[in-house]
């Protein structure tokens, strides 16, 4: 295989235009992940084909076009905005002699400099392995020979063989340790649902200003650039949008076009956050003019993950950079459908609060509760949830509560000591 530079690495961008929509990528956001990926841009070559030509996906005066460039410029990596195929990277880097990389690879490049916890590095190991299997041959044509040497002569795994067997043996590790941390972010999990403490999840595109309204929300000092990818690993805080309600809110990794399939199955212990939550914030970069298309590849991947069924709300944000006032549109229900604001001024913010407040603030019941000194469990618990206003003991040394409580934790707590709700009211 080839070394890496640290930094600083010249880079030519191949872009071609294909006719088919679905194959389509955007040249302006392939410049923004390379920026991200550390790359120098040289030079760009585009091009338009209806079909991608099979020996080097670009037409065979273009792949001379970019070997000229490599040599003009002493370019070390050549970029293609595309998928490209084992044979076909082969084939391009024999013709221009330095590193080739496709979309797919350069996506993974971004994430392994981003991650920062140790689920969010295993994940990474995990995606980077599958793809390289698929292109252990890439560089390695002289090992395919048999072993030689006193001891390894005769019959046996060649050393390609043997380089893919320790592969999958890695592989195999890896996903036994994910294994185990998703046990660990299951139990998490249980222990909020234990608490009765809902979990909103912030998704969107890649860079639509996810971090920084998380930060708003929070209070917090997460990490933010402007840059494709700046958010790898989830992260969640306790947040309290009013004095009665409290909620855990997730910021996790941004979608982009095209998300390679091994990242969304290596990553699906920690977009299980986004598929086990409450409610969806659907952030969206309203000064964004393929907007459309992004809104669509969110949900197709929330679609992949299981969470298109999930309540959400979408967040027009940073409409400070396209003139739009704040405001908040609703379904035909009177639910709010979407909201408009700018994270970064905090314009609008309060209508986002307002919603989530709206939205879990649930029916609340105001009643007289009588427990017979048997019952003394029912009224720890009802004290322990802070919904006892007054409390009288009588003669018989019954307790009677008046309550203030919420329908759910009602009905909750009813189904728990498996009486029926009339047998708890007066």
């Amino acid at each position: 295989m080839f070394e890496r530079p640290d930094s600083g690495e010249k880079a030519i961008l191949v872009h071609m235009d294909v006719s088919d929509e679905a194959f389509r990528e955007d040249l302006n956001e392939f410049k923004e992940l390379a920026v991200s990926a550390g790359a120098e841009i040289v030079a760009t070559v585009t091009s338009s084909r209806k079909t991608p030509e099979s020996r080097y996906f670009v037409g065979t005066g273009k792949a001379q076009e970019i070997k000229e460039l490599v040599s003009e410029h002493a370019a070390q990596l050549v970029l293609f905005n595309h998928a490209l195929t084992p044979s076909q990277e082969r084939n391009v880097e024999k013709l221009v002699e330095c590193r080739v990389l496709d979309r797919t690879g350069l996506i993974l490049d971004i994430f392994a400099q981003r991650a920062r916890s140790f689920e969010g590095k295993l994940q990474v190991e995990l995606a980077q392995l599958k793809h390289m299997m698929t292109r252990l041959i890439r560089g390695w044509t002289h090992l395919e020979r048999q072993k030689g040497g006193i001891g390894l002569r005769g019959p046996g795994e060649t050393q390609l063989e043997t380089d893919r067997r320790l592969l999958g043996m890695r592989v195999k590790q890896i996903n036994k340790r994910l294994e185990k941390v998703r046990k660990q972010r299951e139990q998490g999990r249980q222990s909020r649902r234990k608490a009765e403490i809902p979990t909103v999840s912030l998704v969107g595109y890649t860079n639509a200003g996810k971090s920084t309204l998380f930060n708003r929300l929070a209070d917090d000092h997460v990490y933010v650039q402007d840059q494709l990818f700046a958010t790898l690993d989830p992260t969640l805080r306790k947040v309290e949008i009013a004095s009665d309600i409290k909620l855990i809110l997730a910021d996790t990794v941004g979608f982009i076009r095209h998300l390679p399939h091994d990242l969304v199955n290596a990553f699906q212990s920690t977009l299980q956050e986004t598929s086990e939550a409450q409610l969806l914030l659907h952030v969206i970069d309203a000064s964004d003019e393929n907007r459309i298309q992004n809104i669509e590849e969110v949900e197709s991947v929330l679609q992949q993950i299981g969470a298109n069924d999930i309540d959400l709300i979408q967040v027009m944000n940073k409409i400070d950079l396209c003139g739009a006032e704040p405001r908040a549109d609703y379904h035909d229900n009177g639910n709010v459908k979407r909201i408009w604001l700018s994270a970064m001024s905090g314009e609008g913010l309060e209508l986002l609060e307002q919603a989530l407040a709206a939205y879990f603030r649930e029916e609340m019941v105001t009643t007289e509760i009588r427990l017979i000194p048997a019952q003394a469990r029912i009224r720890a618990l009802l004290f322990e949830l802070g919904v006892v206003r007054n409390e009288i003991v009588d003669d018989q040394g019954c307790f009677h509560l008046d309550v203030c409580i919420a329908r759910r934790d009602l009905d909750q707590l009813a189904q728990r000591e498996h009486l029926a709700i009339n047998d708890l009211l007066v």
